[in-house]
């Protein structure tokens, strides 16, 4: 039984907390602490934040953000980004009877070679008619495909959680029906590029 203890307790002292932190597209800040006794053991693990945790902004509490470890240096546990996705109360908050919510899934390249599927969503005012819903759906569409066309990843998904998508879509969606709300719900990496091998000449 001692034996057990002693093992138990060299095992906690071998432990180590690293400093995890946010990919550059999100300042390279660190926002919390993970431990391990093998460094090699953080590498993969998914981590959960807000992204008003991220900024000490608490009016951005409801936007929830999804990294992976991809590398570890020193006391420090690098991450890249996974997605977003805007929390289940918020969504529901901004769905009122007798409006409309109209989803969109949009699947991108960026020019730095990344599948991403942008999933908005708008809110009208009132119930809209079948027709005005299918243009709204199709421009939302519009909208995420031309801005993607310029970006790579890192400016998609600034402007993604950052609401300028959404802003372009809420300014040329409310001239076919009044809006509330137009917000980006959900952003998932697909696929990252796939890295050209070289060659021996």
């Amino acid at each position: 039984m001692a034996r057990r203890s002693q093992r138990k307790a060299e095992s906690r002292k071998a432990k180590q907390w690293y400093k995890v932190v946010s990919p550059e597209m999100f300042g390279r800040v660190p926002f919390g602490e993970t431990i391990a006794n093998d460094p090699e053991r953080i590498v993969g693990r998914i981590i959960e934040t807000t992204l008003g945790d991220l900024t000490n902004n608490f009016s951005k509490q409801n936007t929830k953000l999804k990294f992976k470890v991809d590398r570890v240096a020193g006391d420090s546990a690098y991450t890249k980004f996974l997605g977003h996705e805007m929390t289940t109360d918020y969504v529901r908050s901004l769905v009122k009877r007798r409006t409309s919510r109209i989803d969109s899934i949009v699947d991108v390249i960026t020019t730095d070679g990344y599948h991403v599927r942008v999933k908005p969503s708008c809110f009208t005012v009132k119930r809209a008619r079948a027709n005005q819903v299918k243009s709204i759906r199709e421009l939302s569409k519009r909208v995420v495909l031309e801005r993607s066309k310029s970006l790579d990843l890192n400016q998609l998904i600034q402007e993604a959680v950052g609401g300028k998508i959404s802003l372009d879509i809420y300014k040329e969606a409310k001239t076919i029906y009044p809006l509330r709300r137009v917000e980006v719900r959900k952003t998932e990496i697909k696929s990252e590029p796939v890295m050209a091998t070289a060659t021996a000449p």
